[in-house]
Protein backbone atom coordinates (compact mmCIF):
# COMPACT_ATOMS: atom_id res chain seq x y z
CA UNK A 1 0.00 0.00 0.00
CA UNK A 2 2.74 2.42 0.92
CA UNK A 3 4.63 1.68 -2.62
CA UNK A 4 1.27 2.76 -4.03
CA UNK A 5 0.55 5.74 -2.36
CA UNK A 6 4.20 6.94 -3.08
CA UNK A 7 3.86 6.50 -6.79
CA UNK A 8 2.31 9.36 -7.81
CA UNK A 9 4.28 11.79 -5.97
CA UNK A 10 8.21 9.68 -6.63
CA UNK A 11 6.60 10.63 -10.43
CA UNK A 12 5.84 14.22 -9.55
CA UNK A 13 9.27 14.48 -8.17
CA UNK A 14 11.26 12.79 -11.47
CA UNK A 15 9.63 15.46 -13.64
CA UNK A 16 10.34 18.61 -11.33
CA UNK A 17 14.36 17.41 -12.57
CA UNK A 18 15.88 19.56 -14.67
CA UNK A 19 15.76 18.04 -18.13
CA UNK A 20 19.80 17.61 -18.36
CA UNK A 21 19.58 15.49 -15.82
CA UNK A 22 16.61 13.82 -17.04
CA UNK A 23 18.34 13.10 -20.13
CA UNK A 24 20.98 12.10 -18.63
CA UNK A 25 19.55 9.48 -17.12
CA UNK A 26 17.67 8.72 -20.03
CA UNK A 27 21.34 8.13 -21.79
CA UNK A 28 21.62 5.05 -19.62
CA UNK A 29 18.49 3.24 -20.88
CA UNK A 30 18.01 0.78 -23.91
CA UNK A 31 15.52 1.90 -26.58
CA UNK A 32 12.63 -0.24 -25.36
CA UNK A 33 12.65 0.88 -22.21
CA UNK A 34 12.58 4.80 -23.51
CA UNK A 35 10.18 4.03 -25.71
CA UNK A 36 7.71 2.68 -22.77
CA UNK A 37 8.53 5.74 -21.21
CA UNK A 38 7.92 8.06 -23.59
CA UNK A 39 4.29 6.06 -24.35
CA UNK A 40 3.06 7.05 -20.59
CA UNK A 41 4.55 10.34 -19.96
CA UNK A 42 3.93 13.49 -21.98
CA UNK A 43 6.81 15.42 -20.11
CA UNK A 44 9.48 12.55 -21.18
CA UNK A 45 8.16 12.62 -24.38
CA UNK A 46 8.62 15.81 -24.62
CA UNK A 47 12.05 15.59 -23.11
CA UNK A 48 12.59 13.23 -26.15
CA UNK A 49 13.39 15.57 -28.78
CA UNK A 50 15.09 16.01 -31.78
CA UNK A 51 18.20 16.93 -30.31
CA UNK A 52 18.23 13.92 -27.69
CA UNK A 53 17.39 11.67 -30.75
CA UNK A 54 20.93 12.71 -32.29
CA UNK A 55 22.71 12.44 -29.07
CA UNK A 56 21.40 9.07 -28.01
CA UNK A 57 21.70 7.75 -31.37
CA UNK A 58 25.40 9.20 -31.73
CA UNK A 59 25.86 7.40 -28.34
CA UNK A 60 24.51 4.11 -29.32
CA UNK A 61 26.39 3.79 -32.46
CA UNK A 62 28.66 0.93 -31.27
CA UNK A 63 25.74 -1.21 -29.44
CA UNK A 64 24.90 -4.57 -30.55
CA UNK A 65 21.41 -6.52 -30.41
CA UNK A 66 21.22 -10.33 -30.48
CA UNK A 67 17.89 -10.85 -31.49
CA UNK A 68 15.66 -14.12 -31.12
CA UNK A 69 12.29 -15.42 -32.65
CA UNK A 70 10.51 -18.57 -31.23
CA UNK A 71 7.81 -19.96 -33.20
CA UNK A 72 4.19 -19.13 -32.46
CA UNK A 73 1.04 -17.16 -33.86
CA UNK A 74 1.82 -14.23 -35.26
CA UNK A 75 -1.26 -13.47 -32.82
CA UNK A 76 1.45 -13.64 -30.11
CA UNK A 77 4.72 -12.61 -31.77
CA UNK A 78 7.04 -11.79 -29.47
CA UNK A 79 10.71 -10.89 -30.20
CA UNK A 80 13.14 -11.64 -27.72
CA UNK A 81 16.40 -8.74 -27.90
CA UNK A 82 19.53 -8.66 -25.83
CA UNK A 83 21.46 -5.97 -25.60
CA UNK A 84 24.89 -6.20 -25.29
CA UNK A 85 25.12 -2.20 -23.32
CA UNK A 86 22.65 -3.53 -20.73
CA UNK A 87 24.02 -7.24 -20.21
CA UNK A 88 19.76 -8.36 -20.28
CA UNK A 89 17.01 -9.40 -22.33
CA UNK A 90 13.74 -7.72 -23.54
CA UNK A 91 10.49 -8.37 -24.64
CA UNK A 92 9.58 -6.73 -27.76
CA UNK A 93 5.85 -7.54 -28.67
CA UNK A 94 5.01 -7.22 -32.70
CA UNK A 95 1.88 -9.05 -33.13
CA UNK A 96 0.21 -5.58 -32.90
CA UNK A 97 2.56 -4.41 -35.98
CA UNK A 98 1.96 -7.52 -37.96
CA UNK A 99 -1.75 -8.10 -36.87
CA UNK A 100 -3.59 -6.34 -40.08
CA UNK A 101 -1.03 -8.17 -42.87
CA UNK A 102 -0.45 -11.56 -41.70
CA UNK A 103 -3.38 -13.63 -41.33
CA UNK A 104 -4.27 -16.29 -38.89
CA UNK A 105 -2.59 -19.58 -38.80
CA UNK A 106 0.59 -18.10 -41.08
CA UNK A 107 3.85 -19.36 -40.17
CA UNK A 108 6.69 -16.78 -39.51
CA UNK A 109 10.22 -16.99 -40.02
CA UNK A 110 12.40 -14.39 -38.96
CA UNK A 111 15.22 -13.77 -41.62
CA UNK A 112 17.51 -10.57 -40.18
CA UNK A 113 17.37 -7.29 -38.70
CA UNK A 114 19.05 -4.06 -39.62
CA UNK A 115 18.90 -0.80 -37.46
CA UNK A 116 14.79 -0.05 -36.74
CA UNK A 117 14.04 -3.06 -39.26
CA UNK A 118 12.96 -6.52 -39.25
CA UNK A 119 12.61 -8.99 -42.02
CA UNK A 120 10.03 -11.89 -41.93
CA UNK A 121 8.93 -14.40 -44.40
CA UNK A 122 5.96 -16.11 -44.21
CA UNK A 123 5.66 -19.67 -45.39
CA UNK A 124 2.25 -20.07 -46.65
CA UNK A 125 1.84 -17.67 -48.44
CA UNK A 126 5.32 -17.41 -49.49
CA UNK A 127 5.67 -13.45 -48.60
CA UNK A 128 8.48 -11.24 -47.31
CA UNK A 129 7.63 -8.96 -44.56
CA UNK A 130 9.50 -5.98 -43.15
CA UNK A 131 8.17 -4.58 -39.66
CA UNK A 132 9.89 -1.04 -38.59
CA UNK A 133 9.62 -1.17 -34.83
CA UNK A 134 10.26 2.46 -34.22
CA UNK A 135 7.76 3.47 -36.50
CA UNK A 136 5.50 0.54 -35.47
CA UNK A 137 4.11 -0.26 -38.99
CA UNK A 138 4.86 -3.86 -40.84
CA UNK A 139 4.94 -4.06 -45.42
CA UNK A 140 5.50 -6.51 -47.78
CA UNK A 141 7.67 -6.52 -50.19
CA UNK A 142 6.68 -7.55 -53.59
CA UNK A 143 7.76 -10.76 -54.65
CA UNK A 144 11.27 -11.04 -56.35
CA UNK A 145 12.19 -12.02 -59.69
CA UNK A 146 12.53 -15.48 -58.62
CA UNK A 147 8.80 -15.35 -57.56
CA UNK A 148 7.46 -15.94 -54.46
CA UNK A 149 9.71 -18.12 -52.03
CA UNK A 150 8.90 -20.24 -49.23
CA UNK A 151 11.10 -19.97 -45.73
CA UNK A 152 13.40 -22.95 -46.20
CA UNK A 153 14.48 -20.82 -49.63
CA UNK A 154 16.14 -18.29 -47.78
CA UNK A 155 19.98 -18.85 -46.45
CA UNK A 156 20.96 -16.58 -43.90
CA UNK A 157 24.41 -16.20 -45.41
CA UNK A 158 23.12 -15.25 -48.63
CA UNK A 159 21.12 -12.35 -47.57
CA UNK A 160 21.30 -8.93 -45.98
CA UNK A 161 18.91 -6.03 -44.69
CA UNK A 162 20.63 -2.95 -44.66
CA UNK A 163 18.66 0.37 -43.09
CA UNK A 164 18.71 3.90 -44.02
CA UNK A 165 19.76 6.95 -42.20
CA UNK A 166 18.06 6.91 -38.94
CA UNK A 167 14.55 8.43 -39.30
CA UNK A 168 14.49 7.99 -42.46
CA UNK A 169 11.98 4.64 -43.46
CA UNK A 170 14.06 3.45 -46.16
CA UNK A 171 15.79 0.30 -46.30
CA UNK A 172 17.40 -2.03 -48.70
CA UNK A 173 17.22 -6.14 -49.52
CA UNK A 174 20.06 -7.85 -51.01
CA UNK A 175 20.14 -11.46 -51.52
CA UNK A 176 22.52 -13.61 -54.04
CA UNK A 177 21.84 -17.41 -56.19
CA UNK A 178 22.60 -19.40 -58.83
CA UNK A 179 20.20 -18.31 -61.89
CA UNK A 180 20.40 -20.30 -64.82
CA UNK A 181 23.83 -21.73 -63.37
CA UNK A 182 24.79 -17.93 -62.71
CA UNK A 183 25.84 -16.10 -59.38
CA UNK A 184 23.42 -13.71 -59.68
CA UNK A 185 23.04 -10.69 -56.75
CA UNK A 186 18.95 -9.66 -56.40
CA UNK A 187 18.40 -5.33 -55.07
CA UNK A 188 15.31 -4.57 -53.47
CA UNK A 189 14.75 -0.76 -53.00
CA UNK A 190 11.89 0.33 -50.84
CA UNK A 191 12.32 4.06 -51.97
CA UNK A 192 11.23 2.75 -55.31
CA UNK A 193 9.28 -0.25 -54.32
CA UNK A 194 11.10 -2.06 -56.83
CA UNK A 195 13.48 -4.95 -57.95
CA UNK A 196 16.71 -5.27 -59.93
CA UNK A 197 18.96 -7.74 -61.18
CA UNK A 198 22.60 -7.71 -61.65
CA UNK A 199 24.43 -10.59 -63.06
CA UNK A 200 27.94 -11.00 -61.29
CA UNK A 201 31.14 -10.60 -63.15
CA UNK A 202 34.63 -13.06 -62.22
CA UNK A 203 36.93 -10.86 -60.08
CA UNK A 204 40.09 -9.07 -61.30
CA UNK A 205 42.27 -7.78 -59.02
CA UNK A 206 43.12 -7.01 -55.13
CA UNK A 207 40.67 -6.97 -52.25
CA UNK A 208 40.84 -3.34 -50.24
CA UNK A 209 38.66 -4.79 -47.09
CA UNK A 210 37.38 -1.72 -44.77
CA UNK A 211 37.67 1.08 -47.57
CA UNK A 212 34.01 1.36 -47.65
CA UNK A 213 31.47 0.51 -45.32
CA UNK A 214 28.65 -0.34 -47.24
CA UNK A 215 30.48 -3.43 -49.01
CA UNK A 216 28.45 -6.40 -49.00
CA UNK A 217 29.43 -9.65 -49.13
CA UNK A 218 27.17 -12.54 -49.86
CA UNK A 219 27.31 -16.19 -49.95
CA UNK A 220 25.79 -17.99 -53.16
CA UNK A 221 27.25 -21.44 -52.38
CA UNK A 222 29.57 -23.43 -50.27
CA UNK A 223 31.44 -26.68 -51.01
CA UNK A 224 33.44 -28.93 -49.31
CA UNK A 225 36.38 -27.11 -50.98
CA UNK A 226 35.27 -23.94 -52.45
CA UNK A 227 32.65 -21.71 -52.01
CA UNK A 228 31.29 -18.55 -54.08
CA UNK A 229 30.60 -15.32 -52.84
CA UNK A 230 29.17 -12.12 -54.39
CA UNK A 231 30.95 -8.98 -53.58
CA UNK A 232 29.18 -5.69 -54.29
CA UNK A 233 29.64 -1.87 -53.59
CA UNK A 234 26.52 0.18 -53.54
CA UNK A 235 26.55 2.12 -56.45
CA UNK A 236 28.38 0.26 -58.89
CA UNK A 237 26.62 -1.24 -61.68
CA UNK A 238 28.15 -4.84 -61.64
CA UNK A 239 28.52 -7.26 -58.28
CA UNK A 240 31.61 -9.60 -58.62
CA UNK A 241 32.75 -13.14 -57.95
CA UNK A 242 34.79 -14.42 -55.73
CA UNK A 243 36.07 -18.10 -55.71
CA UNK A 244 37.94 -18.81 -52.22
CA UNK A 245 39.18 -22.21 -51.62
CA UNK A 246 39.55 -23.69 -48.38
CA UNK A 247 42.31 -26.34 -47.35
CA UNK A 248 41.28 -27.06 -44.32
CA UNK A 249 43.65 -25.54 -42.12
CA UNK A 250 46.99 -27.01 -42.75
CA UNK A 251 48.81 -23.86 -41.14
CA UNK A 252 51.33 -24.91 -37.83
CA UNK A 253 49.29 -25.21 -35.14
CA UNK A 254 45.71 -24.91 -36.62
CA UNK A 255 43.81 -28.11 -36.43
CA UNK A 256 42.40 -29.78 -39.00
CA UNK A 257 39.24 -31.31 -37.04
CA UNK A 258 37.76 -34.71 -36.54
CA UNK A 259 37.97 -37.35 -39.42
CA UNK A 260 35.06 -39.70 -39.71
CA UNK A 261 35.47 -41.77 -42.70
CA UNK A 262 35.81 -38.71 -46.04
CA UNK A 263 34.06 -36.03 -43.53
CA UNK A 264 35.72 -33.76 -41.09
CA UNK A 265 33.65 -32.60 -38.04
CA UNK A 266 33.42 -28.95 -38.00
CA UNK A 267 31.08 -26.02 -38.57
CA UNK A 268 31.30 -23.27 -41.13
CA UNK A 269 29.19 -19.98 -40.58
CA UNK A 270 29.62 -17.21 -42.90
CA UNK A 271 28.86 -13.58 -43.35
CA UNK A 272 30.62 -10.30 -44.49
CA UNK A 273 33.55 -11.76 -46.36
CA UNK A 274 34.72 -13.77 -42.58
CA UNK A 275 34.06 -17.62 -42.15
CA UNK A 276 34.09 -19.03 -38.24
CA UNK A 277 35.31 -22.78 -38.21
CA UNK A 278 34.03 -24.42 -35.23
CA UNK A 279 35.96 -27.46 -34.68
CA UNK A 280 34.06 -30.92 -32.82
CA UNK A 281 35.04 -33.47 -30.75
CA UNK A 282 33.14 -37.14 -30.18
CA UNK A 283 31.30 -39.31 -32.03
CA UNK A 284 28.21 -40.50 -29.92
CA UNK A 285 28.68 -36.85 -28.59
CA UNK A 286 30.00 -34.09 -29.91
CA UNK A 287 31.70 -30.80 -28.06
CA UNK A 288 33.41 -28.11 -29.75
CA UNK A 289 36.65 -27.79 -28.71
CA UNK A 290 37.90 -24.71 -31.02
CA UNK A 291 36.85 -21.50 -32.93
CA UNK A 292 38.62 -20.00 -35.79
CA UNK A 293 38.01 -16.78 -37.73
CA UNK A 294 39.05 -17.02 -41.53
CA UNK A 295 38.88 -13.87 -43.55
CA UNK A 296 38.88 -13.44 -47.19
CA UNK A 297 42.23 -13.09 -48.83
CA UNK A 298 43.20 -9.93 -51.18
CA UNK A 299 42.99 -11.65 -54.20
CA UNK A 300 39.82 -13.51 -53.43
CA UNK A 301 40.96 -16.69 -54.05
CA UNK A 302 41.33 -18.30 -50.74
CA UNK A 303 40.44 -18.05 -46.95
CA UNK A 304 43.26 -15.98 -44.57
CA UNK A 305 43.57 -17.21 -40.99
CA UNK A 306 42.49 -14.33 -38.99
CA UNK A 307 42.83 -15.56 -35.17
CA UNK A 308 41.24 -18.46 -32.61
CA UNK A 309 39.59 -18.45 -29.36
CA UNK A 310 41.92 -18.64 -26.84
CA UNK A 311 42.40 -21.48 -24.73
CA UNK A 312 41.00 -20.24 -21.35
CA UNK A 313 37.94 -18.89 -23.16
CA UNK A 314 37.47 -22.01 -24.94
CA UNK A 315 37.54 -23.95 -21.42
CA UNK A 316 34.89 -21.53 -20.08
CA UNK A 317 32.23 -22.13 -23.19
CA UNK A 318 32.87 -25.37 -24.71
CA UNK A 319 30.10 -27.96 -24.13
CA UNK A 320 28.16 -30.57 -25.74
CA UNK A 321 25.73 -30.17 -28.63
CA UNK A 322 23.51 -32.34 -30.56
CA UNK A 323 23.00 -29.52 -33.37
CA UNK A 324 24.46 -26.46 -34.15
CA UNK A 325 23.47 -23.28 -36.30
CA UNK A 326 24.96 -19.80 -36.18
CA UNK A 327 25.39 -16.35 -37.21
CA UNK A 328 28.38 -13.72 -38.03
CA UNK A 329 28.69 -9.93 -38.74
CA UNK A 330 31.15 -7.67 -38.85
CA UNK A 331 31.18 -3.56 -38.15
CA UNK A 332 33.58 -1.15 -37.49
CA UNK A 333 36.65 -3.93 -37.48
CA UNK A 334 34.73 -5.84 -35.12
CA UNK A 335 33.29 -9.64 -35.83
CA UNK A 336 30.52 -10.44 -34.03
CA UNK A 337 29.51 -14.62 -33.70
CA UNK A 338 26.38 -16.14 -32.25
CA UNK A 339 25.90 -19.65 -32.06
CA UNK A 340 22.79 -21.52 -31.03
CA UNK A 341 22.79 -25.05 -29.98
CA UNK A 342 20.56 -27.57 -29.03
CA UNK A 343 21.40 -30.95 -26.56
CA UNK A 344 19.11 -32.98 -25.69
CA UNK A 345 16.32 -30.59 -26.48
CA UNK A 346 18.01 -27.45 -24.04
CA UNK A 347 18.53 -24.58 -26.17
CA UNK A 348 22.01 -22.75 -25.42
CA UNK A 349 23.45 -19.43 -26.84
CA UNK A 350 26.92 -18.24 -27.18
CA UNK A 351 27.73 -14.79 -28.20
CA UNK A 352 31.54 -13.93 -28.83
CA UNK A 353 32.61 -10.85 -30.21
CA UNK A 354 36.53 -10.13 -31.60
CA UNK A 355 38.28 -6.59 -32.36
CA UNK A 356 40.07 -7.31 -35.21
CA UNK A 357 42.16 -4.00 -34.45
CA UNK A 358 43.43 -4.50 -30.72
CA UNK A 359 43.33 -8.41 -31.92
CA UNK A 360 41.15 -8.84 -28.62
CA UNK A 361 38.58 -11.60 -27.58
CA UNK A 362 35.29 -10.92 -25.57
CA UNK A 363 33.02 -13.09 -24.14
CA UNK A 364 28.97 -11.85 -23.73
CA UNK A 365 27.87 -13.99 -21.21
CA UNK A 366 23.90 -14.25 -21.89
CA UNK A 367 21.20 -15.33 -19.07
CA UNK A 368 18.59 -17.23 -19.72
CA UNK A 369 15.48 -16.37 -21.62
CA UNK A 370 13.23 -19.30 -21.76
CA UNK A 371 14.51 -21.35 -24.48
CA UNK A 372 13.93 -24.81 -22.99
CA UNK A 373 11.50 -26.53 -25.24
CA UNK A 374 11.07 -23.70 -27.77
CA UNK A 375 11.54 -23.76 -31.55
CA UNK A 376 13.34 -21.50 -32.89
CA UNK A 377 12.50 -19.77 -35.51
CA UNK A 378 15.50 -17.41 -36.47
CA UNK A 379 18.33 -15.66 -34.98
CA UNK A 380 20.24 -12.11 -36.25
CA UNK A 381 22.69 -10.25 -34.43
CA UNK A 382 22.35 -6.20 -35.77
CA UNK A 383 23.51 -2.64 -34.93
CA UNK A 384 22.30 -0.67 -32.59
CA UNK A 385 18.27 0.30 -32.86
CA UNK A 386 17.49 3.80 -33.22
CA UNK A 387 15.33 7.08 -32.31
Amino acid sequence: MNGDQNRPSNAIGFHLLPSELIQEILFRLSLPEILRLKSVSKTLASVISNDFRYLYNLRSISESWLFLYKKRSPRDSILHGFNDRSGRWFQIPIAGILYEIVPPGEDLYFLTSSGDFFLFSSNNRRELIVVNLTRRVARKIPASPLGPRGTSSWRRSGLKLVSGPPGSDTFRFYFAELHENRPVLFAYFSETDTWRSMEAREWEGNLQRGADKDMVFLSVVHRRRESVIIFYRPGNDTPTIFRPRFDGGVEEGLAIGLCTGDMIDRLHVYGDGNMVVVRSEGVDERVFTRIEIWGLSLDGNGWDFISKVPNKLMERIKKAYGVMMGCLEERDGIIRIVLLSNYKGLWDLIWLSYDMMRRDWTWVPLPECGTKGANMAGIAVSSALRL
